[in-house]
């Protein structure tokens, strides 16, 4: 009698499963690893460190690949996702998606990922790295990079841009557009390789941050989806705040290169841009300094907020 009373007591008393709530906000982060993280000659711990620094919760990568290694570069971002004690949703081609919460799925273009929320809301993360090279602002400023043709006038670089990376974006954005449409939340990151028509600007020129006024079409495309630019959402006076993301390892005056902003996080309409941030070499360069930085791009982060669902 007194046992069963005992566990009578227990199950009465036992406090009942309580549902992780659904986060306030999400930060997602594009980085650069800068071929897998070894290229700056640091241990893969630094690589995790920036990830740490960031506060980040997904992150889309580029580079993932490391050095070659018997003919093969090992991918080290699941090495990296072990260290982090993440997930880790390998898209080829040294792409790679990481989050802090369960990744159900890779999409059928393996484009992006869906991610489970706290709480049971579905999240996407695209991910992309568009093709390096021709390089406009190199072909603006003659600079000599992968024997790209010089260039002169805004609709040579814009025409040498879409040639470059149009059909590429494309893909993505059409895999993208159809759950952008259903009102899912979702966030675009990568490494474009190409400066946003929303910095070189007029009111940019007639600052001396950059050569020339240039509609690039990279970011007017994703522009006329529908989705925001993070970083210039939450700081929109480009001239005041360039943010560049190319490059830590030259000095802005270098006459052989041209810094820029070509590292991106860009975010569906349904959710609030709350703060957009830079990660870099230094408290100078960057929102958030990590010392020593193992990668040739600053990374960017946004904490984003989806807005309520209606009920």
């Amino acid at each position: 009698m007194l046992i069963r009373f005992a566990l009578l007591t227990a199950l009465c008393c036992a406090a009942p499963a309580i549902a992780e709530d659904a986060p306030a906000s999400v930060r997602v982060m594009s980085f650069n690893l800068w071929g897998g993280g070894e290229s700056g000659m640091l241990p893969l711990k630094r690589t995790a460190d920036v990830i740490r620094a960031a506060k980040a919760d997904i992150v889309g990568v580029q580079e993932a690949y490391g050095r070659e290694v018997e003919g093969v570069r090992p991918d080290r971002s699941k090495e990296l996702a072990d260290m982090l004690g993440w997930q880790h949703a390998d898209q080829g081609n040294g792409k790679t998606i990481l989050s802090r919460y369960p990744i159900v799925s890779l999409t059928p273009g393996k484009h992006g990922a869906r991610i489970a929320l706290p709480g049971g809301e579905s999240f996407y993360l695209f991910n992309v790295h568009l093709f390096h090279a021709p390089y406009q602002p190199y072909q603006l400023l003659k600079i000599d990079y992968e024997d790209a043709p010089f260039l002169d006038t805004e609709a040579e670089l814009i025409a040498a841009a879409e040639a470059a990376r149009g059909p590429e974006l494309a893909e993505t954005l059409a895999e993208l557009k159809p759950l952008l449409e259903s009102g899912a939340y979702i966030a675009l990151t990568g490494d474009f390789n190409e400066p946003s028509h929303l910095d070189w600007t007029t009111r940019a020129k007639e600052a001396g941050v950059v050569p020339m006024a240039v509609a690039y079409p990279a970011s007017k495309q994703a522009a006329a989806l529908g989705l925001v630019d993070t970083f210039r959402s939450a700081h929109p006076d480009e001239a005041a705040r360039p943010g560049f993301t190319w490059t830590p390892t030259t000095r802005p005056d270098d006459p052989a290169d041209r810094h820029d902003r070509i590292d991106f996080v860009y975010a569906s309409p349904n959710l609030s841009v709350l703060r957009a941030e830079i990660i870099g070499e230094n408290d100078t360069a960057a929102d958030i300094g990590v010392r020593p930085y193992p990668s040739d791009h600053r990374a960017v982060a946004a904490d984003l907020a989806p807005a309520p669902r209606p009920r």
